[in-house]
Parts: C-alpha cells; structure tokens; sequence
C-alpha cells in the first residue's frame, strides 16, 4: 500500500491540539529485518547505550523489530546497521508529519465516539475513573472499588476487587491483572475495562464458573501521570512522571517496568536518567509500582498478568533467562492462554508467541511479570496485537482486541482454578 494510505490507516486515533507532535519532527520509523539473535542483541544493545527508542522487540527470522531513531541517534543507528549487515527499511518517514496529518484527517471527519462506552475507544483517565466509580455503586455486593493512593502527581490509582464472598473464601483463587504501566500503551486499558464488563455486567451463563469459583483484582491504569501525558503532550510518552531535580533536571519519570526489586538495575536498563529503561534510582522509587507490588503479597493471587503492547507474546520469567521451577506449567498455560486467543484472531494477525522472556525477545531486570513469579505461582506479560499501527492502533480494532483477549484470559483463569484446587487438596 502507498505512504500516503499507510499513514492515514497507521495513525488512527482521536482528537489531538495541533502542534503538540512537534517534539518528534525529524523521527522516522523503521523495521528492522532480524536474521538471528545477534542481531537482536545488537538492537538491544543501541537501545540500552543509544536511547534508541524501540517500538517492537522483533524475533528472528519470523518477525521484524519496529524501531524510531530520533536526530540525536539516527546516525549510530543507520552506523551500526550498516556495519552489522543487518536490513531495514523506512516505516514512517516523519512521525510528527504523520500525527498530525491524522489530527486533520480526524477533524475532517468529525469522529466523536464520546459517548462509548470506555471499553470501546480509548478513554482518559477521568472516564476511567468514572466508570470504576459506577461499576462499584451498582453492583455494591460483589464489586469493591479500592484507592490504592495517589500517583505522583496526585492521581488516584484506583483497582476493584471482584468477589461473591468478598475475599474471605480460602478455597478460591485470585487473578490479578493490570495495564498501562506503559503509559503509550492505550489499547490495554479497554482490554482491562472489558474483562470488567464480562465479569459484571455482562455475565453469561456459560461463565459463572468464572465469577463463583474465583476472585479478580483489576487495575486497569498503572501509570495514570504518564497515560494522561501520552494524551496531552507526548503521543509516545512511556515513562511515569515522577521529578527527582537531585537525579536530574530535565528528565521526568523511570520506566515503571524496570523498578521492580528483582535482580534490579542488572540487566536490559541505562543509567542515563532520560532513557526508556531508566529503572530509577531505587527499586519501588514509584508510588505506582509499590501499588503493584503491595497487591501481589496476597497468597491465594495464583495468577498475574502484566498487560503491554504490542508484540502478539505471552511471556514468563526470568528475564536473565533463568527459569522458575514450574516452568512446565508456566508455559502450559501460557501456550493454553495463546492458542484460545488465537483460534479468535484475525486473519493477517500473527499467531501468539510463547515462551521465555528474554529467551524469545530480550534479557531485562526489574520487571513486573519477573516480580510477580517471586510471589506469586503464574506470572505473566502479555503483549496485545499492534498490527501494522503499532502503538497507533485505530479505535475500531479494540472491539477485536478485547473479544479474543478475554477467550485468553477465560482459558487461563479457569487452569489456574485447576492448579490452586490441586494445592489446596495436597495441603489439606
């Protein structure tokens, strides 16, 4: 398909103020053609060392890693391709230029999906609030909004609890799962809402089991700062938003999914306090992360799922490329997860991806999937569909996303019970 339709179909997404996509004038996006894990490690090694922001992790021979150099690093990134041998190819040419063709293209239109409901587009932080807020007041006998405490700037990062016997039967499992620690990562919030939606509004009958047999924790925005930033300021913002002038005075925010206290600060993260994976200056330096964390120490969470974008992966521990001890069952369920999904997706959707986080992608430290395995017995990462958009997924596909999200998470909840049934009978 030509630049001019790609672009129109790449960015996709709602209303912006003009001028706000300045900040990326002179960004050019491209794929990179993986052969091997050489290769991938290279990738790897330009963004931990040059800042080169990378939008997907590519797997060799299979799929292409999707990268944005900026001015600053274009030149060591088209080096250092060059030298390697390794191909790619131009994506986008202007990233700004493409923003903010999408802005007019949307004012030409006229599109409002305002009165969606928040699981259908991509809603801000107060609509999630809002729909939290409501889902409490009306289903008061099985759904109990928490505030977990302020963000760093003072938002409230708000979860519910989903139970029939309000969290005091033993015999059930919890699922937890949140989204948005990455704050450009707008297409897993809906996913979060939507599983909301199922569990409590839209219950069927086929899906009791679900609602009966197990008790839910959903977060659905981690990083409430940097989701609303993505929204105002930086389309491609990543990072939380907290401010340490004594670290440094320019740069905001620490890549929340490297501050976890796992063989923190090791591995897969720069010390430059600017780049995408500064871990912070300590583990849990987050207000967002602690929340995260503080949730994990109940011991009948059997199940955690760390929901990104983009990628088509299911991913486990460790991100050193040790394994847990019940790696056998980690993949399992993780293959059991993808396979439902998949027998939903698409057609021109790449089938899920399974495995090893940093034997299938890349090595990091600090992650909150590699936290939730130290505590919790089914610690998972799981990385929605991009498609062709990327980050820029146009609204019409989370309908899709959610839909066949959802048969995932189902197949996975409904394992899980197995497993913790097994536990309890063993131990009784």
């Amino acid at each position: 398909m030509g630049v001019k339709i790609f672009l129109l179909l790449f960015l996709n997404f709602g209303l912006v103020w003009c001028g706000k996509h300045d900040i990326y004038k002179g960004c050019s996006v491209y794929s990179v053609v993986l052969r091997n894990t050489d290769d991938l490690h290279t990738l790897y090694k330009l963004e931990v060392e040059s800042n080169l922001d990378i939008w997907q992790h590519g797997l060799p021979g299979v799929r292409e890693a999707v990268v944005m150099p900026t001015p600053e690093n274009r030149d060591v990134f088209f080096e250092v391709m060059e030298k390697n041998g390794i191909g790619f190819f131009e994506k986008i040419h202007d990233v700004a230029q493409a923003l903010e063709k999408n802005e007019n293209d949307q004012l030409e239109k006229g599109t409002n999906r305002n009165n969606a409901v928040p699981f259908n587009k991509y809603p801000r932080y107060a609509e999630v609030d809002e729909y939290l807020e409501r889902i409490a007041r009306q289903y008061p006998d099985i759904v109990t909004l928490v505030n977990a405490g302020p963000s760093f700037e003072g938002r409230a990062v708000k979860y519910l609890k989903i139970s029939t016997s309000n969290f005091t039967d033993p015999k059930k499992p919890i699922y937890f799962m949140d989204a948005t620690i990455h704050a450009r990562e707008w297409v897993t919030t809906p996913v979060a809402l939507y599983s909301i939606h199922r569990l409590v509004e839209d219950l069927r009958t086929d899906e009791r089991d679900l609602l009966e047999d197990i008790d839910w924790i959903i977060l659905p925005i981690v990083n409430p700062d940097g989701y609303e930033y993505s929204h105002t300021n930086e389309r491609l913002w990543r990072r939380t938003r907290s401010y340490r002038p004594e670290v440094n005075e320019t740069c905001y925010g620490v890549d929340g999914n490297r501050n976890f206290d796992v063989n923190f600060n090791t591995l897969g993260i720069s010390s430059d306090p600017c780049s995408n994976v500064y871990p912070g200056p300590e583990p849990f330096s987050e207000p967002e992360t602690q929340y995260v964390r503080d949730i994990l120490q109940d011991d009948r969470i059997q199940i955690y799922l760390n929901i990104h974008s983009h990628g088509n992966y299911i991913l486990y521990g460790f991100g050193n490329a040790s394994l847990p001890q019940n790696v056998l069952s980690l993949h399992q369920v993780g293959a059991s997860m993808g396979a439902s999904i998949d027998t939903k997706k698409l057609d021109k959707a790449r089938f899920y991806a399974v495995g090893n986080s940093n034997l299938v992608l890349y090595g990091s430290s600090g992650s909150a999937q590699d936290y939730g395995q130290l505590v919790v017995p089914f610690s998972y990462t799981l990385e929605l569909p991009g498609y062709e958009y990327s980050f820029e997924v146009p609204d019409d596909y989370i309908d899709q996303i959610n839909v066949e999200t959802w048969a995932g998470i189902v197949d996975s909840a409904r394992l899980i019970k197995l497993f913790y049934a097994e536990r309890i009978n063993s131990e009784s």
